[in-house]
């Protein structure tokens, strides 16, 4: 061994070797395949900059940009019974909940919390679609009750972003039972004279369409988002006919009648304090940091030298 073997040689390996690059740096789009930057794709909510796609993005990275500042307080969601059936397919259902925990590094698969959007105070529930599918089980009936509830308390508004694959099998029965329990909670707004929004995100299916998802004084969509409670494959299997093009899609629904608005994730914010502002009865919102200015406040233009003649 000599200085050459200790030192040169690991120097010009060190210089000349490959280096390891993380996989998770590029993002390729769902849609047209485009390589985005992981950076670029969180600046732009998780919108493809090329083809304007919008791919899947948890509430926590909503919130953050939704909110004003990505500030936002997380609202108390009361547990429910773990594993009330004693469920086992090819697992165990705690397993399966562990295993959805520890991917998503959320508790379960609906996130509510309050905040402001452009200065206008609201209620915001949102569910995780990478959490088992966003699937509606006993904790989501329990969310969606904690965001009314809280809604009335403060008299504001709740806006909720629904994605879900339908009702949660490992519950059963029960997961079943939170359709009628949601629906309570939004007569409950409705009682309170309090607007309830609902942004449908891809995919919505399911029970949760024939609840919650549904029930909402606006209905808005993000672009090509899958809104259907029972799926196209389905649909064709069983009347044996093909369908429209883009069949369930929200551009569909909305030429329909089934939607009020299809609104850019990225332009969302501005959609919604515009809409609860109106329903609030409140006044415009004013951009920038200054107060809407009062009557006293605005002073008359005086008239053209033209049009004093």
């Amino acid at each position: 061994m000599n200085w050459i073997t200790n030192y040169v040689r690991p120097r010009i390996n060190s210089i000349f070797s490959r280096r390891e690059i993380p996989e998770n740096l590029w993002v390729k789009c769902d849609d047209c395949g485009t390589m985005l930057f992981h950076r670029e794709m969180s600046d732009n909510l998780n919108v493809c900059s090329n083809c304007g796609h919008h791919m899947n993005i948890t509430p926590r990275e909503r919130f953050e940009g939704l909110f004003d500042g990505g500030i936002f307080t997380e609202v108390e969601v009361p547990e429910p019974l773990n594993d009330p059936l004693h469920f086992r397919d090819q697992k165990k259902y705690p397993d399966r909940m562990r295993a959805a925990q520890k991917s998503t590094g959320e508790k379960e698969a609906m996130l509510v919390a309050t905040g402001e959007i452009g200065r206008t105070p609201i209620v915001a529930a949102a569910q995780d679609f990478s959490f088992m599918a966003g699937s509606m089980g006993m904790y989501v009936g329990n969310a969606i009750i904690a965001a009314a509830e809280k809604a009335v308390e403060l008299r504001r508004p709740l806006v909720l972003f629904s994605a879900a694959g339908g009702a949660r099998m490992q519950e059963g029965i029960l997961s079943l039972m939170q359709m009628p329990r949601t629906t309570v909670a939004v007569q409950m707004l409705k009682e309170a004279n309090l607007p309830y929004i609902v942004i449908l995100t891809h995919p919505t299916t399911g029970g949760v369409t024939a609840s919650y998802a549904m029930l909402g004084d606006v209905q808005i969509a993000e672009p090509g988002a899958l809104i259907c409670f029972a799926g196209p494959r389905v649909i064709e299997q069983t009347i044996r006919e093909k369908l429209p093009e883009g069949f369930q899609r929200a551009e569909y629904l909305l030429e329909h009648g089934m939607l009020d608005r299809v609104t850019d994730r990225r332009k969302m914010p501005k959609e919604l304090v515009q809409i609860i502002r109106m329903l609030m009865h409140m006044p415009p919102p004013v951009s920038g940091d200054l107060p809407a200015p009062g009557p006293a406040d605005i002073t008359p233009v005086p008239p053209a030298p033209s049009e004093q003649k």
